[in-house]
């Protein structure tokens, strides 16, 4: 009798046991479904417009699609906080977590592509799993305040590079108004482009330590692209040279790619960039599709 007794208070303990310490999904009218696995402690709520990094781990089934720990260089992965755009859209989720939270989330394919066509490692009826840990948040105000001060440091930091970089090669550069330094090897016709010009041109880019990234010429074949599409670095530089001239822009990397280089290119963050150009053509009228 007492063997029995025990045996039902140890299922009754393990019952309240799992009851208190395995949160249970919890299901909002979109069909979304989520649980908090862990509270922050008094954490910014995340609310409409909030800039928030968190690190997100995917899976489907029993594979990781996507796990920013591994696949973002071990940083968590930025975004705004926006209105959810669709019954099941992960954003609805995210304005329920504060900093410091962990949850869980689970969506149905069918409702993140809503009868759109899915790609063929998916099938109707299948469920994503969102592993969320809500690293920051802060106001579109504080974000445009540290972003300012951030640049502010880098502008500084770019700068001293570039005035190292032309000592050491004995050069001698503009600086124009927008922190671009420049020379020019060739005048042309006397024509500038503007922001709202296609530009044809040959181009070679490198880093400060000489690394080649990217080139036209070992394609063979000129870039041509709507001047106000490409980097602000571009957009400012290039209408300092002269149709049919040729020169070199070194460029802060606050007007080129900043912290958010292209993924697998050699450019690492923050990196000032150094290109060689040749203003080949100046055209106006219906946009270019870009090529750079």
């Amino acid at each position: 009798m007492k063997k029995q007794l025990f045996v039902l208070a140890l299922l009754v303990a393990t019952a309240m046991f799992s009851s208190c310490g395995e949160p249970k999904f919890k299901k909002l009218k979109s069909g979304l479904e989520y649980k908090i696995v862990k509270k922050g402690k008094d954490g910014k709520q995340a609310v409409l417009g909030s800039m928030i990094t968190m690190h997100m781990k995917t899976m489907l089934r029993d594979s990781v699609l996507y796990d920013s720990h591994t696949m973002n260089g071990g940083n968590p992965v930025p975004a705004q906080v926006s209105k959810p755009s669709f019954n099941g859209d992960l954003m609805e989720a995210i304005a329920l977590l504060s900093e410091g939270d962990s949850a869980v989330v689970r969506i149905s394919v069918d409702s993140l592509f809503g009868g759109r066509p899915m790609p063929e490692f998916l099938k109707k009826g299948d469920v994503m799993q969102f592993s969320l840990t809500m690293v920051s948040v802060t106001s579109e105000e504080e974000y445009k305040k540290e972003k300012e001060v951030e640049s502010s440091k880098q502008i500084g930091i770019d700068d001293k590079a570039i005035q190292d970089y032309l000592a050491s090669k004995n050069l001698k550069a503009e600086k124009a108004a927008c922190g671009i330094y420049y020379m020019i090897e060739k005048t042309g016709n006397g024509k500038h482009a503007t922001a709202s010009d296609n530009v044809k041109v040959n181009y070679k880019g490198t880093l400060l330590d000489g690394t080649k990234f990217d080139s036209s010429y070992d394609r063979n074949e000129p870039a041509e692209f709507p001047l106000g599409q490409v980097i602000k670095g571009w957009t400012e530089g290039i209408p300092l040279l002269e149709e049919g001239g040729k020169g070199t822009l070194i460029i802060p990397s606050t007007l080129a790619y900043g912290a958010n280089p292209p993924q697998g290119s050699p450019i690492k963050p923050n990196s000032v960039l150094v290109f060689e150009i040749e203003l080949l053509k100046i055209s106006s009228g219906k946009p270019a599709e870009a090529t750079k």
